[in-house]
């Protein structure tokens, strides 16, 4: 492998963060405190490395990406690294991670019980220490309950300032889904809004993703926002990520 920086930019390249999930997308609910700290770490206001866990959609990733880009935005070089993608890869790849201001560390679970991921973890955790640059770590299960086997990486994870994230309940999902179609200028009536909750994952990436192709495919269709035209959309099929509904 070659230097340190290279061997960072092999990694920061290819998963770089995504943009739009940024902290003004992100709805804290109950996360006030993490979303500050995050911050404050992207402004170089906050000490140490940060550890957040929760289950799936309290928004873990998404903060990742966040802080990533706040980061960048004050030109500090910052790497997005999903370790479910890349655990079954050497782990020689988070060698040279250290010449990057911030790391973030999604899904940490996933190298739980990998001897040789774990060590070298804890050699990056060091390192990173060392030069006063920050880690941040997401994953389902907190500090003391993930089963990393290292004790000395145990032991550091837990030294780190962690928040348990919670979900957002249905009442504040529903009034951030009508402020963002409001903002697309497209009306989105309160029984409306109900029906996407009870037909759709609840975190804000799917709900504003389906939001955003409910919008294109009504436009194309010229016809207004309908419960039955969501129903027929939605029982065809529904992918997120998908470019359009079919």
């Amino acid at each position: 492998m070659n230097s340190g920086a290279d061997s960072a930019r092999q990694i920061a390249l290819p998963f770089a963060w995504i943009r739009r999930f940024d902290f003004a997308a992100y709805i804290a609910g109950r996360n006030h405190a993490a979303v500050a700290a995050l911050k404050a770490l992207s402004l170089g206001e906050g000490g140490g490395n940060i550890y957040l866990w929760g289950r799936a959609g309290t928004g873990k990733s998404h903060l990742l990406h966040a802080v990533c880009g706040a980061a960048s935005a004050r030109q500090k070089n910052a790497g997005y690294i999903p370790l479910r993608q890349i655990r079954e890869l050497s782990p020689d790849l988070l060698q040279g991670l250290d010449s990057l201001d911030l790391v973030c560390l999604d899904d940490l679970d996933q190298l739980a019980g990998k001897p040789d991921w774990e060590r070298e973890l804890f050699h990056l955790f060091n390192r990173m220490r060392e030069a006063g640059k920050a880690l941040v770590f997401a994953s389902r299960l907190g500090p003391r309950e993930i089963s990393i086997e290292l004790p000395d990486l145990k032991t550091r994870l837990a030294w780190d300032l962690g928040f348990l994230l919670e979900p957002p309940d249905d009442e504040t999902l529903i009034r951030a889904l009508r402020e963002r179609a409001a903002e697309r200028g497209l009306d989105l009536p309160e029984e409306i809004a109900q029906y996407i909750m009870t037909r759709c994952a609840r975190d804000t990436h799917s709900l504003f993703r389906l939001l955003e192709r409910l919008d294109e495919t009504a436009l194309e269709r010229q016809k207004r926002l309908t419960i039955p035209l969501l129903r027929e959309l939605l029982d065809r099929g529904y992918d997120p990520d998908a470019r359009k509904i079919p």
